[in-house]
């Protein structure tokens, strides 16, 4: 399972935002850095409100929603990648997730601590770059420097890594990400070998305050965000409240939509933030419907109709024969599988068919 890291400065609000989209108690959080010391894991559900449309067509009363995990990670402070605070813990965590949730603080409140003593998200966010930036450069130089020796011998795999890192050194030296770099498929897959930091997509999460979030958008911080994010890094930044969601976690469905509207929203900004993240990972869902049960199957982007197969288990990848395929609007517009087939829309697909997002499939094997 794919997992993405909640990161960002000390008392930012990352440990409340990972009670709140795993719907549990398990982090920490209090008004002083490093509350969080080693990463709490939580697998959180994707909403995805077509699955409930579903069920009622397949007349079931079970549905499985598809899910990833979130790791709540130590914050981090200026001069982590020279060690300061808790660097080495926070940089070893970020490396084995494959996108970062960087949650930035969007409110004032004199009660609780600012790890720089002011609010300024664009600064907080570029503390944050630049030591990722500058530990990236240092593990790109020892790496080149380890493999030197390899490269005058003639040695291809090595000649063929160092062309990679020497793309990387001098966009790093620059100051950018390693995600900003030009890279063939080929020269992709050695680079994920390096484990990069800022190699991994990443969203935002603006963090405001319960009396801001109806009205966010207006939030003169929050927009510094969307701007940064969108000249920057061409991602998305979602407006949370990440004090609101901890609160909701002790609520019913039904009361917990009362809470928001009170408020004056429609949805919980969590909600929008696990979507976001389950896309930033490249991750599309596809269906299996029936009377014993509804299921969101979670696959990458680009996959074809026998990979898909292969999340359900590996033998309906080796024995693939076909793929009884029928889009999730023409299904819900239909209203059956019946009426689908009967216009034509219900369709056999084989080995090649890419499975797009929303897809209800039913697979055909052999073994």
């Amino acid at each position: 399972m794919l997992k993405a890291g909640i990161v960002g400065l000390p008392n930012v609000g990352k440990s409340t935002l990972f009670n709140a989209v795993t719907r549990t108690r398990k982090a920490e959080a209090a008004n002083y850095p490093f509350c969080t010391i080693d990463p709490n894991i939580g697998v959180v559900t994707v909403p995805d409100d077509r699955m409930y449309v579903l069920q009622k067509i397949a007349k079931t009363s079970v549905v499985i929603p598809a899910a990833i995990e979130f790791v709540d990670i130590a914050g981090l402070v200026k001069g982590a990648s020279a060690g300061e605070g808790l660097a080495n813990k926070f940089l070893t965590h970020i490396r084995e997730v494959d996108a970062i949730v960087q949650v930035v603080r969007c409110f004032e409140d004199a009660d609780i601590h600012h790890v720089t003593g002011t609010v300024d998200p664009v600064r907080d966010i570029e503390i944050i770059h630049t030591e990722l930036v500058l530990a990236d450069l240092d593990s790109v130089k020892k790496r080149r420097e380890r493999i030197a020796r390899d490269v005058k011998r003639g040695e291809k795999p090595a000649i063929a890594e160092d062309a990679v890192l020497a793309k990387f050194e001098p966009v790093l030296d620059a100051g950018k990400l390693a995600l900003s770099v030009q890279l063939t498929p080929e020269e992709r897959v050695i680079s994920r070998t390096f484990w990069l930091l800022t190699d991994k997509p990443t969203i935002f999460a603006c963090n405001v305050k319960e009396s801001d979030l109806a009205t966010a958008e207006a939030n003169a911080y929050v927009q510094k965000v969307r701007d940064y994010a969108k000249t920057h890094l061409a991602c998305e930044a979602v407006v949370i409240s990440a004090q609101i969601e901890s609160d909701l976690i002790d609520l019913s469905p039904e009361e917990a939509k009362a809470f928001l509207k009170e408020l004056g929203v429609d949805e919980s900004g969590v909600g929008a933030l696990i979507r976001g993240t389950y896309h930033l990972l490249g991750l599309r869902t596809y269906f299996t419907a029936g009377e014993k049960e509804v299921r969101a199957w979670t696959i990458h982007a680009g996959d074809t109709a026998p990979k898909a197969a292969g999340v359900i288990h590996s033998d309906f990848e080796r024995g693939f024969i076909k793929a009884e395929t029928v889009a999730y609007d023409d299904l819900v517009k239909l209203g059956s599988v019946g009426a689908a087939r009967e216009k034509g829309l219900y369709r056999m697909e084989g080995k090649e068919y890419v499975v797009k997002d929303g897809d209800v499939l039913l697979f055909k094997f052999n073994v």
